[in-house]
């Protein structure tokens, strides 16, 4: 017996002929649904039908969606409705259900008994038990309602908007908490971290909670032990406010955690987003990372990592060549400029680029103007002036290229590139 597609519905009027797949050990059929069985808004046959106040049945997906497109209304006899509530047709899921498996059914794969949705009460429910869990201090019944939470998630979409909906990120964020000063407690609070990662962005009360120093603290250790999840949280929670950057930067060792972060895992954009606001924000974080050899790190990062991580990878870089000790140990590695001319072209956003090797060739002593126009810098940056860049990119690339038509008087340089096929209308003179 095999799997072979059939055309499932025929009729007259507004019918709709839909491809489902059937089991046929013969001939192609045709199979006529029957009226009572489709969806009235996408004549399918229905999955999960719910009848709503009108008395008409649906299927639970297209009728959420006419809902969350703004409409109160039922869309077969237009009637404004008092409540939006879904009630499941039992008897009419169970009628399909036994369709699919007779012989009228022609083989049609059975539809599975659909879950029914969590409803707000339910949530409210679980973070009431939670809350309570909490204050007790109880572990295992915190753990249990967390579990829960997450199961929900994990079911639909709906779940998951109705526990974001009913307060639930709060009680979890003030659970973190209560529980951060337990150091038994640490499978507890990963598991709170996983399910924050999709209720974000959270209330400022939620926040308070999270950036307490003993949160805090809990979460960088997350981080140094290679949660992912926890570097996404502290990211988001360093975006909502740059008060938590500067109680971030206060905790023992957090450039470290943030460091082993990136060993671990080159392509963790996230970690590399919350270094770069740290950066902006504290000179001594400045300095204890580039102890740690964040510049090394970084340039590693450059080599092979795709696009998105590099260009974060380039937004720190450039953050650090805004110190006078920052650009000295970026001048210093010797792979700097050639991946930067390598990358010129390649990466979308080139912004930061250009104003690392800017800042790199203004401020040396003119090695790096020399390497990079015989790797062939020139030709490339002539080349984004051609495609267009910001204004103040520009300007960089301008007195960039008027260095290196300065090296190249000097010097007598020629650019072996094949700088005759390109167009210079968009460069300054005395280009």
């Amino acid at each position: 017996m095999g799997l072979s597609l059939r055309v499932r519905r025929r009729g007259g009027s507004g019918s709709k002929k839909e491809i489902i797949p059937v089991t046929s050990c013969s001939e192609e059929v045709e199979i006529t649904i029957p009226s009572q069985f489709q969806c009235p808004i996408s004549y399918e046959l229905m999955k999960d039908p719910v009848i709503i106040a009108s008395g008409i049945t649906y299927d639970r997906e297209n009728i959420e969606k006419w809902f969350e497109s703004g409409y109160q209304t039922c869309p077969v006899t237009n009637t404004v409705l008092t409540s939006l509530e879904q009630i499941p047709n039992h008897t009419i899921r169970r009628m399909i259900q036994g369709w699919c498996g007779s012989s009228l059914g022609g083989g049609v794969e059975r539809i599975p008994t659909p879950r029914v949705p969590v409803t707000s009460h339910q949530v409210s429910e679980i973070c009431g038990r939670l809350s309570a869990a909490t204050r007790r201090g109880d572990y295992a019944a915190c753990s249990e309602m967390v579990r829960k939470l997450k199961i929900l998630e994990k079911e639909s979409e709906r779940n998951r908007k109705c526990v974001k909906e009913n307060g639930a990120g709060l009680v979890l964020c003030v659970c973190f908490d209560a529980f951060s000063e337990n150091a038994n407690a640490s499978l507890l609070l990963e598991e709170i971290v996983s399910v924050l990662t999709w209720m974000l962005p959270i209330g400022s009360e939620g926040q308070s909670k999270l950036t307490t120093m003993s949160s805090f603290n809990r979460l960088v250790e997350l981080l140094r032990n290679g949660d992912q999840n926890a570097a996404f949280v502290i990211k988001e929670l360093l975006e909502l406010n740059v008060a938590h950057v500067h109680a971030l930067t206060k905790i023992n060792g957090v450039e470290e955690a943030f460091l082993k972060s990136l060993n671990r895992d080159s392509t963790c954009a996230n970690s590399l987003t919350s270094i770069h606001h740290m950066i902006l924000t504290n000179q001594e974080t400045v300095t204890r990372f580039l102890d740690l050899d964040l510049v090394n790190t970084t340039v590693e990062m450059l080599v092979d990592s795709e696009n998105s991580v590099c260009e974060k990878a380039l937004t720190v870089l450039n953050a650090i060549c805004d110190t006078k000790e920052g650009r000295e140990k970026v001048r210093r590695i010797e792979l700097v400029i050639p991946i930067l001319v390598k990358k010129i072209l390649k990466i979308t956003e080139k912004k930061d680029l250009v104003s690392v090797m800017w800042k790199i060739c203004k401020s040396g002593d003119g090695y790096e103007v020399e390497e990079a126009l015989r790797l062939g810098a020139f030709k490339k940056l002539v080349v984004m002036l051609q495609v267009g860049c910001g204004e103040e990119t520009k300007e960089k690339v301008t007195e960039l290229l008027k260095m290196m038509n300065k090296v190249m008087k000097m010097n007598g340089f020629v650019d072996r590139s094949d700088s005759s096929s390109i167009e210079f209308k968009h460069v300054k003179k005395p280009f």
